[in-house]
């Protein structure tokens, strides 16, 4: 299958949409997007890369990095975390305060806020130290995507904790349910800064490869999770990586997949390729507006969704 003349494709048909949605400004940073940029890169198991757009640019990764830190909790607590964190789909915002009281605490899944922040306190709590977290965390995504100068960009950290009362209100309820281990404002500081890392597209399909495989990273060779947990974390992108728009996302793309409000998705054909696409400006429901059509354009040319 020719990938190139299929992202050529994509890329002339999305260009009526570039611009169409808004970008994330309760975030400042984020708002200085410029929301014509588009990107998609796709990376084969055997390290074929083909991009279209600007695909060596880097963007606030935000969100996505749900599915590191799961993936790194996964690997430490196993079976032990969905004692602390479930793996249905949430049908409420991402940052719903309404549903965490409801349900005592427990936040749905890894993949809304309550759940992402409950993930990064178990992080915290096994490496006893939230600088020892972030490095461990900024060393994890350096050696999935191959790329030694992964970092966090400090400005956009500081935009997301000068803004975050909704995480701050969040941390300190799953605190009062007894559900955090760690003070409630360095893990949504530790939180902020790993939303903040830069990426760009290549970079970002290139982190998905090991789960498109198993677990397994075919280029370096190395298990990074067993195939059981792959499983799992494949899984819950396709029900819960787009929060309340999961089912919609499933039923136009169908591939597992995670977004960012940084206008970032990522996407898992299984047995294939890691996925990424970045456009800034957001739907409705806070996933990339052209990114979610260009992701339905490529399954639809390809034939490679899951179902």
């Amino acid at each position: 299958m020719d990938y190139q003349k299929i992202l050529n494709e994509i890329y002339k048909e999305i260009k009526p949409f570039l611009g169409k949605g808004k970008v994330a400004d309760y975030i400042p940073e984020l708002a200085k997007a410029n929301p014509k940029d588009f990107a998609m890169s796709l990376v084969t198991l055997d390290g074929d890369a083909y991009h279209i757009g600007l695909y060596q640019k880097r963007f606030s990764i935000q969100s996505i990095s749900k599915v590191f830190t799961f993936t790194m909790a996964l690997k430490m607590y196993s079976e032990k975390l969905y004692e602390r964190v479930g793996v249905e789909p949430s049908g409420t915002p991402f940052n719903s305060l309404v549903q965490l009281e409801y349900e005592h605490g427990k936040p749905r899944n890894p993949f809304i806020n309550a759940g992402a922040l409950v993930v990064t306190d178990s992080l915290i709590g096994y490496y006893q130290d939230e600088f020892i977290t972030l490095e461990n965390i900024l060393n994890f995504l350096r050696s999935i995507s191959h790329t030694s100068d992964i970092n966090i960009n400090p400005a956009v950290a500081k935009s997301e904790m000068d803004h975050g009362y909704r995480n701050r209100a969040l941390a300190n309820l799953i605190k009062d349910f007894g559900n955090l281990d760690n003070d409630p404002l360095t893990v949504v500081k530790t939180y902020s800064k790993q939303c903040a890392v830069e990426m760009n597209t290549w970079e970002l399909a290139t982190s998905m490869l090991f789960l498109a495989n198993r677990g397994v990273d075919p280029i370096a060779k190395r298990e990074y999770i067993t195939p059981t947990q792959a499983k799992r974390v494949n899984a819950v992108m396709l029900m819960c990586g787009h929060y309340d728009a999961s089912g919609e996302f499933a039923f136009h793309v169908g591939l597992p997949g995670k977004s960012g409000v940084g206008g970032g998705i990522v996407a898992v054909v299984p047995g294939k390729m890691g996925i990424c696409v970045w456009s800034p400006p957001l739907n409705e429901y806070g996933n990339s507006y052209a990114g979610t059509i260009a992701l339905e354009l490529f399954t639809s040319k390809t034939g490679f969704s899951i179902f």
